[in-house]
């Protein structure tokens, strides 16, 4: 499973088509075959790329700590495990489906925005109004992260 750094910006053509940026492209794994996973964000309006492997390696995560038999985490697996397996084609492109194009609005060009084991997929115009909002990150990271070991964080 790749770790995924850093932060690209490329076009979206006519057909729902983006090319996936050298950058990203050579962060990939050995074992990434060019399958992935793109299913709509349930934190924001964006869409999640996945490696295929690291999807799998997620969703089987999820099941280990859900019950089957509680209707409400067969809820939260099914919505957490919607998405479509797309791949890359020979000149790097992967296309969008199409139920899933309505939550970049009508972009022509996209951020992509690395969250470690999977990227973000933004309609720029989106990605800069949150970018922009009047949120405080030295505030949020130390209310996370600075005042006590992650380790005893829930």
């Amino acid at each position: 499973m790749a770790l995924l750094l850093g932060k690209e910006y490329c076009k979206l053509d006519s057909n729902g088509r983006f090319k996936l940026p050298i950058a990203l492209k050579r962060q990939l794994g050995e074992g990434d075959d060019g399958r992935f996973v793109i299913r709509p964000s349930i934190y924001a309006e964006c869409l999640e790329l996945w490696t295929y492997a690291s999807f799998e390696t997620e969703i089987k995560k999820l099941q280990q700590h859900l019950n089957p038999y509680s209707a409400e985490d067969r809820k939260l697996l099914r919505k957490m495990s919607e998405g479509n397996i797309i791949e890359m084609d020979t000149n790097d492109r992967l296309v969008i489906p199409s139920e899933q194009k309505a939550v970049l609005k009508k972009a022509k060009e996209l951020v992509l925005q690395s969250i470690g084991d999977f990227i973000e997929i933004w309609d720029y115009d989106t990605y800069q109004q949150m970018n922009e909002s009047a949120t405080d990150f030295a505030a949020l990271a130390d209310r996370r992260l600075g005042s006590e070991p992650m380790s005893q964080q829930s």
